[in-house]
């Protein structure tokens, strides 16, 4: 093309456009001589007609190199943005052109041409150009919103053959031209070229992107082709990925004001619909910043979209974090919502949220609204929403999602009064919170369980937390959840624990609180085993739970704590116990009682850690406190253990078993029969345990301590 139709354009006056001129600029792209100029009638540019075979060929080359360039021109009144009818097969046949395919590439011809003419007219170029190309459709008794879509078809042939510089250029600004009085139209052309994915495709959604006159109206088309999709379809991933391309262009994302909130959700829920459809075996894996090219999952694609769209609103960092913590994928796979991290930085987009998002808590989609009370929940967080949004009116909102039966929506009810009780001003409605948040301890859903645990624990974080009712509530419901099996479970129950006696660590010392002294010593010794447990989080956390208990109640045991969580030293937990049994004399056999019950956990570390400590508090125990009953039920507990086929398990019951004995005569004549085969010692050695093979490398040394001595 840069012979004839460019040569002629750089000669052509300013918009002087007539259609001689354009059946000689199409001429001469054909290949043709062009002749002097005829006194007679010239021949109009639409009676042009492929005059030879291998001409058309060379007309149409660039849209046979694409698949689905022969797709017709959608009729009037049928669906413009429906892709299947533009992935049509074309009619095969070797030396056949179809006619529609020839048409695209002279409407093309005329459309670059009439550019051309116009470039040098600045900033109304574009409309100049919208204008001389409708008057010369006009002429030929078209109009221009009728050809939107093979001018489009045309332009993508054209533009993969158009050399960079004023060709390429003027073939962009024929598309912004279209799309500045249809965008409708040239999205729904776009669209079904954009899969697979297609680098003409790309670099003319950048054109669109990088024109500030029209960025606008087409990303709020694609938006409602994105919306009007339902699941993962083509046109949804075909809109995806466009939304991707724009939102990639540098300041792009300033012309989605007004309807950014619409966007940010339409993305989120697709996400959340790709998430929760069934995945294919054969669905490409979620695309990570290594690989070459773009994205190829539909998912991917959304990421990508939400990326560009976070990092032009100024939340880079949001995007790093969550890239960081591995947040795209947990998002992408359904296992978290991600949404707090991206409504964080969203104050000043609130009213626009919640004007989409209040209308979509009540939508017949499920995924939308669950979409939109994850996005809802996440708001709390801010404290301008409890500027917009009335407290009553949240609260009311969230205690009627406790009584629905999607076990998914309880738990973001849960989520949301949890971030209403990190809100210092919600002091009233205590009363109110509370008994949701106790009553989702019983829950069977871990989700449930786990968000109560945290809104309880941000609850102690206010000021005037309601320290002792919860030391009474909390008595019966939280020691079953110590020892429950899921790890998280565990780890947070005993952290909520360590948050309690935090803060009632003043009444604990002047001798009050009551009910939270009588919760520690009956957690007491769930918290000394699970130091042992396989759970990094819960040793941890019962470590740190511990030491909240040591300073509370002024134990002077931390050294001791710290070495056994540490090192599983035998030396410290014979002091440590030593201790508790002079303390607290009368709770020795609840003590012996609650380890007891650990000799059957099915966890090896734990085993072994109930048979030591048994064998450390009956050492240093008084034998006027323990009954025979207890002794001789823990004898047996322990003779069975010594079966056990972990072998230091076994060793630990042998050494524990000769301990309880041994107190045993020391009360008298023992009643098992096994009790009196043991000869009478005058004195009680201390048990002799080896070391543990269960002990994990410990992180004391980061910190520069050094080990037991």
């Amino acid at each position: 093309m840069a012979g004839g139709v460019w040569g002629r354009a750089r000669e052509a006056p300013m918009g002087a456009l007539t259609l001689t001129a354009l059946t000689e600029g199409i001429r001469a792209r054909q290949g043709q001589p062009q002749g002097p100029p005829s006194t007679g009638p010239q021949p109009r540019f639409w009676e042009l007609k492929p005059e030879a075979e291998p001409q058309t060929q060379a007309l149409t080359a660039p849209s046979e190199a694409e698949p689905g360039r022969e797709a017709t021109v959608p009729e009037a009144g049928s669906e413009p943005c429906s892709p299947n009818s533009a992935l049509e097969p074309a009619p095969e046949g070797p030396h056949q052109v179809p006619q529609n395919s020839w048409e695209e590439a002279v409407l093309a011809d005329l459309a670059l041409y009439t550019a051309a003419c116009l470039e040098e007219a600045g900033f109304a170029g574009t409309q100049a150009t919208a204008l001389t190309l409708s008057s010369a459709l006009e002429a030929r008794g078209e109009r221009l919103e009728d050809q939107v879509h093979a001018l489009v078809r045309g332009l993508l042939a054209q533009v993969p053959s158009l050399a960079e510089g004023r060709p390429r250029r003027a073939a962009l600004r024929v598309l912004s031209a279209l799309a500045l009085e249809h965008a409708r139209d040239v999205v729904c052309a776009l669209l079904p070229r954009s899969l697979p994915p297609n680098r003409a495709a790309a670099e003319l959604w950048h054109s669109l992107s990088r024109n500030q006159r029209v960025n606008g109206q087409v990303l709020v088309q694609l938006l409602w082709a994105l919306k009007g999709a339902l699941g993962p379809e083509p046109q949804a991933l075909a809109a995806t990925r466009a939304l991707g391309e724009m939102l990639a262009v540098s300041g792009c994302v300033g012309a989605t004001r007004g309807f950014y909130p619409h966007l940010l959700l339409a993305l989120v829920t697709q996400l959340h619909k790709l998430a929760c459809s069934p995945r294919s075996p054969d669905m490409p894996k979620i695309w990570v910043l290594s690989h070459r090219g773009p994205p190829h999952s539909h998912a991917s694609c959304a990421v990508e979209a939400l990326k560009a769209l976070l990092t032009g609103d100024g939340g880079r960092m949001v995007v790093t974090c969550m890239e960081q913590a591995g947040g795209w994928r947990r998002l992408v796979l359904g296992r978290g919502t991600g949404k707090s991290a991206m409504v964080a930085h969203a104050d000043h987009h609130l009213r626009g949220l919640f004007a989409d998002l209040l209308p979509r808590l009540r939508s017949a989609d499920d995924l939308q609204r669950l979409t939109a009370m994850a996005f809802f929940t996440g708001l709390l967080q801010s404290r301008p929403t409890a500027r917009l949004l009335r407290e009553e009116v949240i609260l009311e909102r969230l205690l009627t999602w406790q009584g629905d039966p999607e076990p998914t929506v309880r738990w973001l009810g849960l989520l949301g009064l949890g971030h209403l009780a990190l809100n210092r001003r919600k002091v009233r409605h205590v009363s109110t919170l509370l008994p949701a948040l106790l009553g989702a301890l019983g829950e069977g859903d871990s989700r449930l369980v786990g968000a109560a645990l945290g809104a309880l624990r941000r609850l102690l974080l206010r000021p005037r937390a309601p320290v002792r009712l919860l030391s009474v509530e909390l008595g019966p419901r939280l020691p079953p959840l110590l020892d429950d099996t899921r790890d998280s479970i565990r780890a947070s129950a005993v952290g909520l624990l360590g948050s309690l006696v935090r803060r009632g660590r003043g009444g604990l010392r002047l001798g009050l609180r009551g009910p939270l002294r009588k919760l520690v010593l009956q957690s007491l010794v769930p918290l000394l085993l699970h130091l042992h447990d396989p759970s990094r989080d819960a040793a941890e956390s019962s470590e740190w739970t511990l030491a909240r208990c040591d300073q509370a109640f002024c134990w002077g045991l931390l050294e001791e704590m710290v070495t056994v969580a540490h090192y599983d030293s035998p030396e410290a937990l014979s002091h440590l116990c030593r201790r508790l049994v002079q303390r607290y004399p009368g709770h020795v056999p609840n003590f012996l009682s609650q380890t007891q019950g650990y000799l059957r956990s099915p966890q090896d570390p734990l085993r072994r850690a109930a048979a030591v400590l048994i064998g450390f508090l009956v050492h240093h125990a008084s034998p006027g406190y323990v009954n025979q009953d207890l002794l001789s039920s823990l004898f047996q507990d322990l003779g069975r253990l010594q079966s056990d086929p972990e072998p230091a398990v076994a060793a630990a019951a042998h050494v524990s078993a000769q301990q309880v004995a041994m107190l045993a005569r020391a009360r008298g004549r023992p009643r098992g029969p096994r009790l009196l085969c043991l000869a009478p010692r005058p004195a009680r050695p201390p048990p002799v345990f080896a070391d543990s093979p269960f002990q994990r490398p410990s992180l004391a040394g980061r910190w520069g301590c050094s080990g037991p001595r």
